[in-house]
């Protein structure tokens, strides 16, 4: 199984789904519990909702390992992304519910965790790096949009429902402010989807590493609240008539960053 799948686009937009797969190597598997066998905090169908964005142009990279194997979006040394929150580490070892993903004795050791990362993580940064250059390299400039998508409640991390749309920046850091005023702007638009931006979800790893707006390189991540476009309870299956309302909403905000690369970068 390959560690990602990727489509080059011939635009400066960059799609990012690091959390989209479901994936577990045999070797895994048989040593987890049955919740953690069904992967249920994937980000799931994001290749789905967000298939208009290869017609855009954009490089498509989405991983197919489950987040459970490593964690894609968090620092390679296990840091804190957000200092006195509660978290999940580089590889899970309880779901968001706080379930055991692995049998009694089961749990990868730091030795283990060292190899997955070689293994899996080294991987798709080394992809992503390779695509912003080239991108940077063809266009002068480039937009990194970081796909996910989260249940809309999870006492673990946040209280009460978490806004549909949630929008992050790095505190600003991670791209520049014309840009994310343009597109956060369009999501104030939007009247049947609430919307937040550095909120409870400022943006991960990649958003916070890659994203260098004085290098032109510009991060957004979109952490979308799963109750806008599929069930989010198990078999976590697609809502076709939820998601053909919010797709065009995510074509808007992706053309709107296409543009601004055009007219203001």
């Amino acid at each position: 199984m390959d560690i990602f799948r990727l489509t080059d686009g011939e635009t400066p937009l960059i799609v990012s789904m690091p959390h989209a797969g479901t994936f577990l190597p045999e070797d895994l598997a048989p040593r987890m519990t049955a919740e953690g066998q069904s992967v249920p905090d994937t980000d799931w169908h994001m290749e789905q909702l967000y298939g208009f964005a290869e017609a855009l142009g954009a490089t498509l990279l989405s991983a197919t390992h489950s987040r459970y194997v490593i964690d894609l979006n968090r620092p390679p040394d296990g840091a804190s992304l957000y200092p006195g929150a509660d978290e999940t580490e580089l590889c899970p070892t309880t779901t968001f519910d706080r379930t055991p993903i692995y049998l009694p004795g089961e749990e990868p050791d730091q030795a283990e965790v060292e190899t997955r990362r070689a293994r899996y993580w080294d991987p798709y940064h080394q992809q992503l790096s390779a695509a912003i250059e080239q991108t940077k390299a063809r266009h002068g400039h480039v937009i990194v949009w970081e796909a996910h998508s989260i249940r809309s409640q999870l006492p673990r991390f946040f209280q009460g429902r978490l806004p549909d749309l949630n929008f992050g920046t790095g505190d600003g850091r991670s791209c520049d402010r014309r840009l994310i005023e343009q597109v956060f702007a369009l999501a104030k638009e939007e009247g049947a989807y609430s919307s937040v931006l550095n909120g409870r979800y400022k943006g991960g790893h990649i958003t916070r590493t890659y994203g260098d707006p004085e290098s032109q390189v510009h991060a957004i991540q979109l952490e979308l609240s799963q109750i806008t476009y599929m069930y989010e309870k198990p078999p976590f299956e697609f809502r076709p008539a939820a998601a053909d309302r919010l797709i065009p909403a995510l074509s808007r905000f992706l053309e709107a960053a296409l543009a601004w690369t055009v007219s203001d970068a």
